[in-house]
Parts: structure tokens; C-alpha cells; sequence
């Protein structure tokens, strides 16, 4: 086997083909097919040839491409090892978690609680945070998506119903107003954006409250 693939190395080799380009056909190693090839004399115009693969577009692409897949892993690496640190969220966390994603991103110039955020695992964090913690009855949750009317409005609805867990009648008309550059833009949001209502003007005065507290208390 190994002197089939030798020869077919120098075969490739005699063709002015690269160490990298024999080690993919043949699916061996780099340091098996250098030893195979070594004693292969290629001529000046192979030579040239071969200096100037590494500038090619393909060649570029390729480092590229192996670049950004390195990088990806890393990434993971440090994504996964963060992730593990990560107990089990208490209630207690979830009080403090979802309080300051509120003030953070929540309504405060009306006297009503309101939560808008385009990813649904924020949606889904906040409002397990207004039932687990706040008790918010579920019949007090009202749903309203912004959305460019471009997209599907109606999949966006089912879309929004299913990660909140509101039923579609208990949502605002969606708002879906014209917009010149909403078609050239990149549907980066393809569900569009999504507020949760909750019907209470105390429960909006206590979020404020215990963000002060928060505030307060360091």
C-alpha cells in the first residue's frame, strides 16, 4: 500500500504538484510524502511555479479559511469553559438577573411594565423571571412585535407566541410601518422584535424599586 501511494507521490510530484496538494489527493501525511518526493528534481519553471501557489486567490483562501476555523475553535474553547462555570440560576438570582435586565432594557417612562428585546433567550429569561418571581398572572401578559413588512408577520406572531408561551390573543395588532430601507436592509431580525406588556402599574413601581435597592446597597 505505502509503495503504491509512493509512487503515486513522485508521479504527482514530477507534475510540479506542492507537498500540501499530494498530502490532500493521497489523504497522508506532509512528512511521509517529503520523504517520498526528495529525491524528485523539478525544473525551474516547476519551481517558479510552486513559489508563486502561496500567493494564489485559492491558496489565500485556503489560509483563510484555516484561519477563521482556528479562531472559531478558540472561541468555543473559552465559550464552553465560561458556560460550565455557571451554576444553577436560584430564584434569588433570578430576582436580581431579571431586575437589571429590566432597568436595563425594560420600559420606564409609562406606568407599566415593558420588556422589548429582539433575542428570544432574553424573552424567555424574562419572562420566567415575571412568573416564577413577580407572580404575574398570565392573563395580565400582552405581546406586541415591530417588525419590518417586508417579512412575515404572521410566522413572527406564531414565532413570538411559542418562545413567550402568550397565546396570540392576548397580542397588540403587530406594528409593521413602511419603510423605504427596510427592504435593502439585511433581515437580521427575521421575527422582528418583541415587547412584553405586563398590566400591573404597582408591579412597574416595585422593578423600580428593587433597582434602587440594588443600586443602594454596594
Amino acid at each position: 500500500m505505502k509503495k503504491l501511494e509512493k509512487e503515486k507521490a513522485i508521479h504527482l510530484r514530477l507534475q510540479g504538484r506542492s507537498l500540501n496538494e499530494i498530502r490532500r489527493v493521497l489523504s497522508v501525511s506532509k512528512s511521509s510524502v517529503s520523504i517520498w518526493v526528495r529525491e524528485v528534481e523539478l525544473s525551474e519553471k516547476q519551481k517558479t511555479l510552486l513559489s508563486t501557489k502561496g500567493f494564489s486567490r485559492e491558496a489565500i483562501e485556503r489560509r483563510r479559511t484555516s484561519r477563521l476555523a482556528n479562531e472559531k475553535h478558540k472561541r468555543d474553547i473559552v465559550i464552553k469553559e465560561a458556560r460550565s462555570s455557571i451554576p444553577k440560576i436560584s430564584k434569588d438570582n433570578l430576582w436580581l438577573i431579571g431586575t437589571m435586565l429590566y432597568w436595563a432594557e425594560g420600559g420606564k417612562t409609562q406606568r407599566m411594565v415593558r420588556f422589548s428585546n429582539g433575542d428570544p433567550a432574553m424573552i424567555k429569561i424574562m419572562m420566567t423571571f415575571f412568573r416564577q418571581v413577580c407572580k404575574v398572572p398570565e392573563s395580565k401578559f400582552r405581546g406586541y412585535i415591530h417588525i419590518h413588512p417586508h417579512l412575515d408577520h404572521k410566522g413572527a406572531e406564531r414565532y413570538w407566541s411559542k418562545i413567550s408561551e402568550i397565546p396570540l390573543q392576548q397580542f397588540f395588532k403587530t406594528y409593521r410601518k413602511p419603510n423605504k430601507s427596510s427592504q435593502s436592509k439585511k433581515n437580521s431580525l427575521p421575527h422582528g422584535t418583541f415587547d412584553i406588556y405586563v398590566l400591573d402599574t404597582r408591579l412597574f413601581f416595585q422593578i423600580v424599586g428593587w433597582a434602587e435597592g440594588i443600586f443602594s446597597s454596594y
